[in-house]
């Protein structure tokens, strides 16, 4: 499949978004209706296509950005940055990188980072600052690592310079940045060092005794340097209930200081996961019953890679770009605040872009413009509807999820739904059940009691906008129950809803 061939150059009908905004949409970025080409036909009538948002052009939203590594310089921030706002997205996570900002003892220059979030700013985009990893360069091996499963500092001098790095940084942004995330993954297995990666013995992995007290430590000193701050605890690998319990039950009342508690969770089906993260949360509830979930990380391969998570499987752009989707609406009807795995290249190839090895953009991966999509139509007046839902089908294979304009309850529902599989067959082993190639669809019949006004079908993926045939709407004998038949279901997110909820671009 050749990307540039996808993703022509240039402007058109859709530019008027970002030129609206004050911005020419930058080079790579394909606003056309037919940006997205895939193998997916169906026999409606192509009527449009969504009309991306920037972030400016949206108030608020469930989802974050991944800008990580750029701490350990993985990517520079000025090569990729013009395609965060055109992606839709409000907020980004930044690692903030005590290494980088204390290169020599005693000296702190973060002249690096205020370029960042002086940008995200400038551009009404909200940061999430993790404040991980250790500082060996300065510090020697009691300062703890800078990569992934590195430990945490280890000396009475170390553990004083981390208070000081933490404490010059709340009080440097405060007024700019109010969220803040901790050490990325304490609870991993596994280490990544300069000569590859090591299995950790049972002993060099830290406890939750351990996580919770590093956590607790960083998350004083925010609290007293930013009062109204919104800390993320945690930031744990797994998305197991039971090592979640153990590390807020170490926490004691100090686990009143965190507004989210954070878990990553990798799985080749996403919607595997949401048995355990509905466990997640009430043992959350049980020990901070204010405090809310929030998935801090979580992408797919758009190829094969060797390690990291999800890796050893055939992955594509198509399977990507569907895994992406179903990861963040999955997470919407869960209620659960979701990230995006990531920007740019240093994500082992879970990026929304490609890089040239000067670390510049030089392809946008189908997976940008399916996410964009997602941010497109589900901002934060996109309300998820928790009482009965108002659509029903006989097909168990089925993920369904309604959403109500403004949450109102007379406002007009968007139904999105999309085939995970028989979840009871699924095994990370030997049944990983992962979203496919296929575009080939199948015909499902919906029950809804709250009839659509001049009803239309949206394939995600492409952004494509089909009129829904007035023959495959029935009228049942129940007042305003109408059954519509013949609506195509794969395993990527569709919706069907009033042509009056959705805004797109007409092909015509």
């Amino acid at each position: 499949m050749s990307s540039m061939k996808l993703f022509a150059f240039g402007f058109s009908l859709g530019c008027c978004a970002l030129l609206c905004a004050g911005q020419a949409a930058p080079a790579l970025i394909d606003t056309s209706p037919s940006r997205v080409e895939t193998p997916l036909r169906v026999p409606f009538e192509w009527i449009g296509t969504l009309r991306p948002r920037a972030a400016s052009e949206i108030k608020a939203s469930n989802w974050t950005l991944g800008c990580e590594g750029l701490d350990r310089d993985f990517d520079k921030f000025e090569k990729f940055r013009d395609y965060i706002e055109p992606l839709g997205i409000k907020t980004i996570r930044l690692q903030a990188g005590w290494a980088k900002t204390e290169k020599v003892k005693g000296q702190l220059d973060f002249a690096w980072l205020d370029e960042i979030i002086d940008f995200a700013v400038a551009h009404g985009i909200n940061v999430l600052l993790e404040l991980g990893y250790g500082n060996p360069g300065a510090y020697g091996p009691a300062g703890g690592g800078r990569l992934l499963g590195a430990a945490f500092p280890s000396s009475d001098e170390a553990w004083a310079a981390w208070d000081h790095w933490v404490d010059a940084i709340t009080t440097r942004y405060k007024g700019k940045v109010r969220d803040y995330a901790m050490w990325n993954e304490p609870d991993i297995a596994l280490t990544y060092e300069p000569n590859g990666r090591r299995i950790l013995k049972k002993e060099e992995c830290k406890t939750p005794a351990e996580i919770a007290a590093q956590n607790v430590r960083t998350a004083r000193i925010i609290r007293r340097n930013v009062p109204d701050a919104r800390i993320g605890g945690l930031s744990l690998a797994n998305n197991s209930a039971e090592l979640l319990e153990a590390c807020l039950k170490a926490m004691g009342d100090d686990v009143q200081l965190f507004d989210w508690i954070i878990y990553h969770g990798y799985l080749w089906n996403p919607d595997a996961s949401y048995d355990e993260v509905e466990k997640q949360k009430a043992v959350l509830a049980r020990y901070n019953p204010r405090a809310r979930l929030r998935q801090g990380e979580n992408g797919c391969p758009s190829g094969w890679v060797a390690t990291s998570a999800l890796a050893g499987y055939p992955w594509s752009e198509y399977s990507q770009a569907k895994w992406d989707m179903r990861r963040m609406l999955g997470d919407l009807g869960h209620d659960v605040e979701s990230s995006v795995f990531t920007m740019m290249g240093g994500g082992e190839n879970k990026s929304l872009t490609r890089r040239a090895h000067d670390k510049t953009v030089i392809d946008l991966k189908l997976a940008y413009y399916a996410v964009q999509n997602v941010a497109s139509v589900f901002d934060d007046t996109q309300v998820r509807w928790q009482g009965p839902l108002s659509i029903s089908t006989n097909d168990q294979t089925l993920a369904i999820y309604e959403y109500r304009r403004n949450g109102k309850k007379n406002g007009d529902s968007l139904y999105v739904f999309w085939d995970h599989g028989d979840l009871r067959t699924f095994n990370k082993k030997s049944n990983k059940m992962c979203p496919s190639d296929s575009f080939t669809t199948r015909p499902v019949a919906f029950t809804i009691s709250r009839p659509l006004e001049d009803p239309v079908w949206v394939d995600l993926f492409t952004g494509r906008v089909y009129a829904f045939p007035k023959k495959y709407v029935i009228s049942m004998q129940w007042k305003d129950v109408m059954l519509y038949k013949m609506v195509p279901v794969y395993d990527s997110p569709c919706i069907l809803t009033s042509r009056r909820n959705v805004d797109f671009v007409n092909v015509k």
